[in-house]
């Protein structure tokens, strides 16, 4: 049996293999890695250093080749980086740039900086270039091994040694000289921030020289983690970027404030703007262009905006008086990023608004319009003749209507002003013009004639301004009408004025009836169909008077009655409703009392008796009442030759045509039969035609004073008419001109003077009365019931477009529907309910 004990070989000494690779591949990685730093790396082979790193990584030793790496390029940093950085840190350097106000002058600073700068500069794009070879070398070590633990890359880690060893840390002599404490990251940025301060004060720098440093401090992070919003441009340089910037600012605007004025500082910050946009994206970095706006904006414009807006001589209000466009653009420009409401503008521009207008009113009591410059052709009472210009002597109604069209000329010029602000300024900001149309409506309704002059200045344009202008122009004068209308809140009071004066341009045919539709119509796109109701139906009245006109002639010469047909009647009837009361004859004394007609002439009487025969016979029902007041007449008189006289007009017969009113019809036609010499009072002519005193009186002064038309001899001679003058026919007048204007006074569109605008707003009041009436029992018809705040918040809403009632005509109107039981209240409650 054989022996079951073998005899085995001696085992061989177990060498570490992984170990024996490592070295010589770490000796050849670490050859390459020196090499890569003298900047001899032109014999290396990229592949053999690969693969000799990922060999290692391979033999798990992926660890130790880290750590290698890491030793060896802080070793580097120690022996070659460091010691190139501290020679560039000198005592002068620091002592200029962090201990003490800066002695050298700009030149000495900038050359000094520039040089520490240019020597960061050119190792970190060593040290950048170096070790983005060594990642590239490492790549399998970073992809297979730093992936699996908890290391960060190679990259981080040997890039970061810049910023732990150099930007972190104190070198230089000055570091042990000086009785400071320092670090690199301090110089870096203080002469940084020097060489931009340099440049805002006009020197000129080495700008691609600061970007590389930007950019350096962009591709460095706080750690080696690498989070984005921890990099060391927006947690250390931009901080402090800012902080100078704004302190920087803070002393150029008081700079500014005490020597320059307003106009300077705008362009001024304009400009710092555009240069500090213009260095985000050239010197600085883009990231902190809105920072630094945001900096600029609050110290250099918004800190001390109220102080240069106030400025005299200079300030927003002088910018608006003088139309300093360029100003106010870059005002509006800057408010703009500062303040999407615009405050800052919006509150001044309306208070300027508001002011020029109020200077309007008070300039308007300050001029003197005895005196108008005008053309004799557009007077409406001057005789016909020539166009050349004269100087007229108003009177006092005339000067009152002179200074309402004055108002509202200076009103728009103002407005074309602002209007013209907006667009080149302002950008038509939507914003502006609400501000704007707010404070001119504030100050047009504060001025209490304010309705009666838009009136006015409508019934001016329409009656003389319209002539010689294209259909454009006219168009332009329209459209401010308009505007100024949508301004107003008495638009009721509005609509009673124009109702009047459009009366009187119909009636006596002074405006063009295209233009009066044209006019209308607008108002009706713009107010609706109620507010032009009454001027439709005026208009309508005139066409179906013409037309009525026209078969009443047709009648009469069919009848072939020669005594009627002597007189060319025109007729004009007129619907009650829709003309206004004073133009119709009806004040509110009539109203209240009793009419008194005139005495016509027995010719005049049977023309009357005429119309009004053939006009019932296909109208039954109807009643016509002659409004003697509103009419005109055009009388042929006969002036005989003057005994005694051989030449000049009065040696020969004189033929004139009188344009007077209807009640100067009946007082001329009352001398036919006076003998000559012989003259007729006051009260004889009063008693005769039973004219009413006032309308009398005016008649008289019209025939009897006026120049022009001085065809009855008053006695005694005077510029009144007095119950106690006589009157006789003036057998000696004599005029240039065949055809002669008395002056209407019905027919002249005045401001009214304080009795006639205390009736106009009565009317205006009862009027008012009805339509609130109307509006509570609509709201209350439609709703049932309502409390109280509620029902008068809805009237108010209603009325909106017509008027602004007040609380207390509301209340009242209110317990007056409660009288008549349209409404009672509701028990326990303050609230209304309806009774149908």
């Amino acid at each position: 049996m054989a022996s079951r004990n073998r005899i085995r070989p001696i085992r061989k000494p177990i060498i570490n293999k992984e170990l024996s690779d490592f070295e010589p591949c770490w000796e050849l990685l670490r050859g390459a890695l020196t090499d890569v730093h003298t900047k001899n790396a032109g014999h290396l082979s990229f592949e053999q250093l690969y693969r000799a790193s990922y060999k290692i990584v391979v033999n798990r030793k992926g660890d130790l080749l880290y750590q290698r790496v890491k030793e060896f390029e802080e070793t580097w940093f120690r022996d070659h980086v460091m010691p190139r950085i501290a020679e560039l840190i000198s005592v002068n350097l620091v002592t200029t740039a962090l201990i003490q106000p800066p002695a050298a002058s700009a030149h000495e600073r900038r050359e000094m900086g520039e040089k520490f700068l240019r020597g960061i500069r050119d190792v970190w794009a060593e040290h950048n270039t170096a070790m983005n070879m060594i990642s590239d070398i490492l790549m399998y070590l970073d992809r297979a091994h730093t992936s699996t633990t908890k290391n960060p890359p190679t990259w981080p880690v040997t890039i970061g040694l810049f910023r732990e060893h150099i930007l972190k840390t104190s070198l230089g002599k000055a570091a042990t000289e000086l009785n400071y404490s320092f670090v690199v990251f301090d110089i870096l940025n203080a002469v940084t921030l020097d060489l931009i301060n340099m440049e805002r004060d006009g020197d000129i720098i080495d700008r691609n020289l600061v970007r590389n440093i930007t950019a350096m401090l962009e591709a460095l992070y706080e750690t080696d983690d690498e989070i984005e919003n921890q990099k060391l441009y927006l947690t250390v340089f931009e901080p402090h970027y800012i902080e100078n910037s704004r302190d920087f600012y803070r002393r150029e605007c008081e700079k500014l404030i005490r020597e320059s004025d307003a106009g300077t500082w705008l362009r001024h910050t304009q400009r710092r703007l555009d240069e500090e946009q213009n260095r985000c994206e050239t010197t600085i970095s883009t990231w902190t262009s809105d920072k630094i706006a945001k900096v600029v904006q609050s110290e250099l414009f918004m800190a001390k905006l109220d102080d240069f807006l106030s400025m005299e001589g200079s300030g927003l209000k002088t910018m608006i008086d003088n139309d300093r466009v360029e100003d106010l653009s870059i005002l509006y420009q800057l408010i703009c990023k500062v303040d999407k409401n615009k405050t800052p503008l919006m509150g001044p521009l309306q208070s300027r608004v508001l002011e020029l207008g109020l200077e309007i009113e008070q300039n308007l009591k300050n001029t003197d319009f005895s005196t108008f410059s005008a053309v004799a052709g557009d007077a409406d009472d001057a005789a016909e003749g020539g166009d050349k210009a004269k100087v007229l002597t108003l009177s006092a109604a005339a000067q009152q209507t002179a200074a309402a069209i004055k108002w509202v000329d200076d009103v728009l010029q103002l407005k074309d002003k602002f209007d013209n602000l907006w667009t080149t300024c302002f950008d038509q900001d939507i914003m502006i013009q609400s501000a704007m149309t707010k404070s001119f409506s504030d100050f047009i309704n504060m001025f209490p004639r304010s309705s009666e002059f838009v009136s006015l200045f409508v019934d001016d344009n329409l009656k003389r301004g319209v002539r010689g202008k294209t259909e454009a122009e006219v168009d332009i004068v329209l459209d401010k009408a308009i505007v100024l209308l949508r301004y107003l809140t008495d638009r009721d009071m509005f609509e009673r004025y124009y109702q009047k004066h459009l009366a009187r341009r119909l009636l006596h045919g002074k405006s063009d009836t295209q233009t009066e539709k044209w006019m209308v119509l607008r108002m009706k796109s713009e107010m609706g169909n109620h507010f032009t109701s009454k001027f439709e139906g005026m208009f309508k009245d005139m066409e179906l008077s013409r037309d009525l006109t026209g078969s009443y002639r047709d009648h009469i010469r069919n009848l072939g009655d020669a005594d009627t047909a002597q007189i060319d009647l025109n007729i004009n009837v007129l619907t009650t409703n829709n003309w206004p009361p004073e133009v119709m004859g009806r004040s509110i004394s009539q109203e209240e009392g009793t009419r008194v007609d005139c005495a016509y002439p027995a010719t005049i009487k049977r023309l009357q008796d005429s119309f009004f025969k053939y006009y019932l016979k296909d109208r039954s029902g109807r009643v016509l009442t002659w409004v003697t007041s509103a009419g005109t007449a055009d009388i042929k008189c006969v002036f005989p030759k003057v005994l005694g006289k051989e030449t000049g007009a009065l040696s020969k017969e004189r033929r004139y045509e009188l344009n007077v009113s209807t009640y100067g019809m009946i007082v001329l036609m009352l001398f036919n039969d006076l003998a000559e010499g012989e003259s007729l009072s006051f009260e004889d002519i009063q008693a005769t035609t039973r004219i009413p005193a006032g309308d009398l009186t005016r008649t008289l002064a019209s025939l009897s004073i006026a120049p022009k038309a001085r065809v009855l001899l008053k006695n005694p001679l005077s510029k009144t008419i007095k119950s106690s003058d006589t009157f006789s026919f003036n057998a000696q007048f004599v005029s240039k001109a065949i055809k002669i204007k008395a002056p209407t006074i019905t027919s002249i569109s005045k401001v009214e003077g304080d009795e006639e605008r205390r009736e106009t707003e009565k009317r205006n009041d009862q009027t008012r009365a009805h339509t609130v009436d109307a509006a509570i029992v609509r709201i209350m018809k439609q709703r049932k019931q309502l409390t109280h705040t509620q029902l008068t918040t809805e009237v108010i809403t209603q009325l909106a477009s017509r008027f602004k009632p007040d609380i207390s005509l509301i209340k009242k109107r209110i317990e007056d529907l409660l009288v008549r039981e349209y409404l009672e209240r509701v028990e326990g409650e303050s609230a209304y309910r309806y009774l149908a």
